[in-house]
Order: C-alpha cells, then structure tokens, then sequence
C-alpha cells in the first residue's frame, strides 16, 4: 500500500514541530516510493463530487456532441481525444479524455515568439452542459493553493527556502486538468491497457479517482494496486522535479488496467505546473541528500528532460498528439526546443 501522509499539520503551522515532521515523510516519500494519499488537505468533499457527477455527465453526452471538441481542433491541446486515440509504449491505450488548461484568450505572437507560447489560449467546453466550465474551474481553484503548500514542504526538506520555487509557480501557472475515462475492453479482445506504463513529464501531479480501482504503481519492480481511499488525492512527482535534484525526487512509472466487464472508471488528474518560461535548474542539495541522488535524466537518451518547462511540455504534448504537431507545430522541430 502507498504511503498516506496527513498534510493538516503543515497547513496549519508549517514552521512547527508536526510541521516538519510532515516536511520528513513528504521528503522520504518522494525519495522512495513517489506516490502517496495526501489526506488532512482540507478540501470541500463537495468539489470533488461536483467534479466527478461533471465528468460523468461529459462522458455521457452523444459521441458527436464530444467529437465537436476534437482537441484537433486546438493548437492549445485542450479539447476531446476519442477513445484509441493515443498509444504509450506501441499499444493503444483504452481511454478518452478531455483535457482543460487556464482560460484564456490565444496570446499575440510574432516571429520571435518561443513554440510553447501557442500552448497558451481559450478551452473547449460542451455548450450542453453549461455549469462544467464553473464546476471544474472552481475545483482546479482548491487544488493549486493545495500544490504550492506541498512544493514548499518540498523546498524545505530539501534543504532550501520555503518559498525557493514560488517564483517559478507564479503568476500565469501552466496548470493542467486532464478528465479521463477508461470504459471496459471488450471480452477476450482487447488488451487490458486503459494507460501503458509510464512516468510524468512535469512537477506534481493530483490524481481523483472515483471509487474503480484501475491504477498500478511501480514500486520496487513489482505493480502495485493503488485502490481509491475516499477524501485522499493520490499524489506524485513529474520527470522535472527528478531531473532538477538529480534524480534524489522520483518520477515514478505507473498505469492503469481497463475495468471488468459492465464497468467505467473515471479519474481527473491535476497537472501542478509552473510558468512556461519558468526553469528548473539543478538544486543545490545539501551533501546527505546529494550522495542518495541516483541521477536525474531519463534512461532513454533520445527523450532528454529540459530545464525550461515550456520546452519540456511542449516535447511531451507534440509525441502525444501527432494531429495538432501536423496542424499547428509542422514548423517545429523538437530537437531544437
């Protein structure tokens, strides 16, 4: 079982004894394991069943009402994946999805203008369910301030001021949401894959699960079973943050298994990202940490981790998306990012 830490301690007093005490675990858990339950956050039970009933309804709109969504349709990525849509490791993965950024007018560009700027830019929303923009929206709202608390206990058990990474966090966070769906495979004919093993591309990920167990986590070379625990968000850290302390933070692989028969599981994942211009430079730990870092980079040499996030998101949503890259990004090429 992951481990579950209680992060009420910190947010009431995070400079205080059961403070730092919570600062340890956090640090421990993202050095060993990766993924946790964060419970004790605080969060209106009520958010995250409006956002759950919200991404049941979306789900259940007619296919052509989510097809008019097409994230083709966006050179932001945000918009609908239809089911089968994407592979990870050269097997489809059994799931659609609808994917929500900041909301936000398309930015004025010119020549000069970085690719990751286009990822910038307004949302696609269903016009038949009209309280979605809100309800999601007011959801993401309770997760950030939630995100920065646990990026500064971060900061702190790494050796580093509380607020070392706030200036990369704001103002203008990339933040992300993706709301995803992973209905049963038919029997005997599909492969089990909902989400082939992999690990996060950016910071900090929240994940919502509904009450359909589905995601495996790889820990110490055996799949894990990470069952849903009501009021606890399961939590874990991108490649940037492993690269950025030279692999002492762990950006650990994960998947998720299709459902049986007659079943749906639903999940939302929260991205916790910083400004596209922000960098995450190697930090500078303190000597009993740096000799427990086990290196930061990916094994794959060819899927290098960028300093600059943009970069580094754009590479990722380009590989997943070869519609919008053929689209919108034909011009660029990604060994230059």
């Amino acid at each position: 079982m992951l481990p579950i830490l209680d992060i009420a301690d910190y947010l009431t007093d995070p400079t205080g004894a059961k403070g730092q005490v919570f600062v340890r675990q956090l640090r421990e858990t993202c050095h060993g394991p990766g993924f946790f339950y964060l419970t004790g956050h605080g969060v209106d039970k009520m958010l995250d069943s409006n956002a759950l009933e919200t991404a049941n309804r979306f789900f259940s709109l007619p296919l052509d009402q989510r097809e008019a969504l097409s994230i083709g349709n966006s050179p932001h990525f945000r918009g609908y994946t239809l089911l089968k849509h994407e592979m990870t490791n050269g097997k489809v993965d059994w799931r659609d999805q609808i994917d929500i950024g900041p909301e936000e007018p398309a930015p004025q560009l010119t020549a000069t203008s970085p690719p990751w700027m286009r990822l910038r830019g307004p949302n696609q929303w269903p016009a038949s369910l009209p309280e979605m923009p809100a309800r999601i929206t007011d959801w993401m709202d309770h997760i950030h301030p939630l995100g920065m608390a646990l990026m500064q206990a971060l900061a702190t058990g790494l050796g580093q001021s509380a607020n070392y990474f706030d200036n990369r966090m704001s103002p203008d966070a990339y933040t992300r949401v993706k709301i995803i769906r992973y209905p049963a495979q038919p029997e005997g004919a599909g492969s089990g894959q909902g989400l082939g093993l992999h690990h996060d591309s950016g910071i900090m990920t929240f994940i919502l699960q509904d009450e359909i167990p589905g995601l495996q986590v790889l820990s110490e070379g055996k799949l894990i079973d990470v069952k849903p625990m009501p009021g606890a968000y399961v939590v874990n850290l991108g490649e940037m943050m492993q690269s950025a302390t030279n692999g002492y933070l762990r950006a650990t692989k994960h998947q998720v298994v299709s459902p049986p028969p007659g079943q749906q599981r639903i999940s939302i994942a929260y991205f916790m990202n910083p400004r596209l211009d922000a960098r995450f430079e190697p930090v500078a730990l303190p000597a009993e940490l740096a000799a427990h870092a086990r290196g930061g980079q990916n094994d794959n040499p060819a899927d290098p981790v960028f300093a600059a996030f943009g970069a580094n998101t754009l590479k990722i949503r380009m590989r997943s998306h070869p519609d919008v890259t053929a689209a919108y990004y034909a011009d660029v090429d990604l060994s230059d990012l």
